[in-house]
């Protein structure tokens, strides 16, 4: 928090002194209402104990219920995460931050070697992926100590329990609005600037955006259950009117969104990436381009960082490494841009991707199960990806807003290396219904009495599916129990077979393995395929060209029926290609222009077999290999692919060689 106590220096001490003691006593009470006094405690905690904690902080620090209620959803959506930190250290339903701690034990590695261009016209680009840390931490990843302070309680407990947590979110908002010479009022409204404040901003734009927010949350109302069992809800104010004016008292500093391209309802400032010349014919880290006049952007890919926001800006600023147009901060949402929606990001790992799309990262971690996304940065997010997908008419489905661990290999050689995040924690479900197009659990439809056909939406119940992966911290060693958005395949209606094999990610035909990296088995939520049998509480599906089956019970369902169209290959052939770009025809290229190999993919589809189709495209090339931009072109062929969901990831096949028809539920 900025700022200082403005009680006088003689009193000063004996205020905080007795405040401490005060604050002491009272949070000792609170604890026992999640049945966790003791940190060790194993006491089941009743349900309304969260709300009580709220409650009785609200009354302790006098900070309105509402107000705590609403910053708290904007941070967690109220959950605990079992005392794990989020993305950027933050702990609790209040993500009281405390980065040093929680930087020290987060895992950080790789999960791919790919060449981050993907455009086998010039040599690969693979950077160093060590992520610089800075030993300075601004002030928003530190308010757990703020908080120890002003409570009394130790930082330990404000980390593990939650009642403790609230608490010091409390006194954290207490402290801001003194801080400001606002009095500790009981209207909700009078809290604006002290709300901007918790946000950890230092600009009045992203304070401002995180306190319109959560005003938005108070208007609305929430309830929900929470992950740790708990029942809260939040009373719906639809005429609260705060006061806005107080932020031009909070003393931060002004950011210009000049350049950008965001919506009016984040905070962004224009961050850019270098084009730059360096060593003997080499350059970075993007290419200029004239989209969508050249070519269209099908595409919106989602990643996380692998590393922590100051660290990452000095990244994407460097002209050796790679780029990509947006990053998310996790603390309070705010959005950097790099790279211009015009021009071409190196960032997905496949140049026919990379030309057709915009790259976002978020602050996080994909091995670590609960370093968790902020709501705040959810939000900011699905935001940003509505405003793009309607400037350039990308849907919002699973087939053109992809995870980076989405995107194909663009030749064989190349799948292995793919990268996978942001992996199976990142909450699918929720984050398309915050994008306003929520994936519809019509799972009230009568279920299907024959035994294959159709299609199929993966969407396992996020907090109630767990499935076990490895390797977060160890290689072998398992990974914490928490909610995912992926579901598990297997060669049998039975969970002791073996996993389905991906001969692109294992070519001498090895297992799967259920490590957190490993993709060559598993769904993901949104996702859409074809139904090739059913079996009791399992469904097949057409995967990587084999049968693949999931548990999906109706009592529990992983997946929903759907609608929509699918490809097969044309009768009379036994198997067609596969393709992990779509690339012209040879006849298509210019003299002056190299021709690129039409690379199949070591995958085939069978005859019979069908797969969900995303996107009808022609197949196109940017050749862009040098620094001048003069003999830069963009090759469009007369050949036309249908782009498919064909394993985890999705591919390509030339629409010549299979016939479209339209499944229905």
């Amino acid at each position: 928090m900025r700022g200082s106590v403005t009680d006088p220096e003689a009193t000063a001490g004996h205020r905080r002194a007795r405040r401490t003691a005060g604050a002491v006593a009272s949070a000792t009470l609170l604890l026992p209402l999640l049945g966790a006094a003791p940190s060790n405690s194993t006491a089941q905690a009743p349900s309304d104990g969260l709300q009580r904690a709220f409650a009785g902080a609200a009354a302790e620090y006098h900070v309105p219920l509402s107000v705590l209620l609403g910053v708290s959803y904007l941070q967690s959506r109220w959950d605990a995460h079992a005392g794990a930190p989020s993305a950027s250290g933050g702990y609790g339903p209040m993500h009281l931050t405390d980065a040093r701690t929680a930087i020290a034990e987060a895992p950080h590695h790789s999960d791919g070697t790919e060449d981050a261009r993907g455009d086998s016209s010039r040599a690969a680009l693979l950077p160093s992926t060590k992520v610089p840390q800075n030993s300075q931490l601004p002030a928003r990843l530190k308010t757990l100590t703020k908080a120890a302070r002003l409570t009394g309680l130790p930082e330990k407990r404000l980390r593990t329990n939650a009642a403790a947590n609230v608490a010091g979110g409390a006194a954290l908002l207490a402290a801001a609005q003194k801080d400001l010479g606002e009095p500790l009022s009981d209207d909700a409204a009078d809290w604006y600037g002290a709300v901007a404040r918790f946000s950890g901003a230092d600009d009045t734009a992203t304070a401002a955006t995180y306190a319109n927010d959560v005003y938005g949350v108070i208007r609305e109302g929430e309830e929900r259950t929470t992950d740790a069992g708990q029942q809260v809800a939040l009373a719906a104010r639809p005429g609260l009117r705060p006061d806005t004016a107080q932020l031009r008292r909070a003393g931060l500093r002004t950011v210009s969104a000049k350049s950008t391209e965001c919506p009016t309802s984040v905070s962004c400032e224009w961050i850019p990436a270098p084009y730059s010349e360096f060593g003997t014919n080499d350059y970075g880290n993007h290419d200029l381009g004239d989209r969508p006049t050249s070519q269209s952007i099908k595409y919106i890919v989602i990643h996380d960082t692998e590393g922590t926001w100051d660290g990452v800006l000095k990244l994407v600023q460097d002209p050796t490494y790679v780029s990509w147009n947006y990053t998310l901060r996790s603390t309070d949402g705010h959005i950097a841009q790099h790279v211009k929606a015009k021009d071409v990001a190196w960032h997905a790992g496949n140049w026919y991707i990379n030309a057709k799309s915009i790259g976002l990262e978020h602050e996080g971690f994909l091995a670590s199960p609960d370093a968790w996304y902020t709501e705040e940065m959810y939000r900011a997010s699905a935001r940003l990806v509505t405003y793009l997908a309607e400037k350039y008419r990308v849907p919002l489905d699973r087939q053109h807003i992809l995870g980076h661990d989405n995107v194909p290999g663009p030749t064989t050689s190349t799948i292995p290396g793919m990268h996978t995040d942001p992996g199976p924690y990142w909450d699918w479900q929720h984050y398309f219904t915050l994008l306003g197009h929520p994936l519809q659990r019509a799972a009230k439809a009568k279920a299907k009495t024959r035994t294959s056909g159709g299609l199929v939406t993966i969407l396992p119940d996020f907090a109630q599916n767990q499935p076990r992966y490895t390797g977060c911290v160890t290689s072998g060693e398992p990974c914490a129990a928490h909610g995912s958005s992926e579901v598990r395949l297997y060669s049998r209606p039975d969970e002791t077979s073996p996993l389905i094999k991906d001969i692109g990610l294992r070519p001498k035909g090895d297992d799967s393995t259920i490590d957190v990296n490993d993709v060559g088995s598993r769904v993901s939520t949104g996702q859409r395929y074809a139904v090739a049998d059913r079996n009791g509480d399992w469904t097949a599906i057409w995967y990587l060209g084999q049968k693949a089956w999931f548990k999906n019970p109706q009592s529990r369902p992983t997946a929903v029926n759907a609608s929509g169209q699918v490809v097969t290959p044309k009768a009379g052939v036994t198997e067609i290609p596969v393709y992990g770009r779509a690339y012209p025809e040879a006849a298509a290229y210019p003299a002056g222009v190299p021709v690129q190999a039409v690379s199949p993919l070591p995958y085939k589809m069978q005859a019979g077999q069908k797969y969900a189709v995303g996107d009808k495209v022609p197949g196109e090339y940017f050749y862009a290999p040098t620094f001048d931009t003069t003999p830069h072109r963009v090759v469009i062929g007369k050949d036309m692919y249908y782009e498919i969901q064909f394993g985890h990831r999705v591919a390509f096949v030339r629409a010549a060689d299979v016939n479209l028809t339209r499944s229905r539920t």
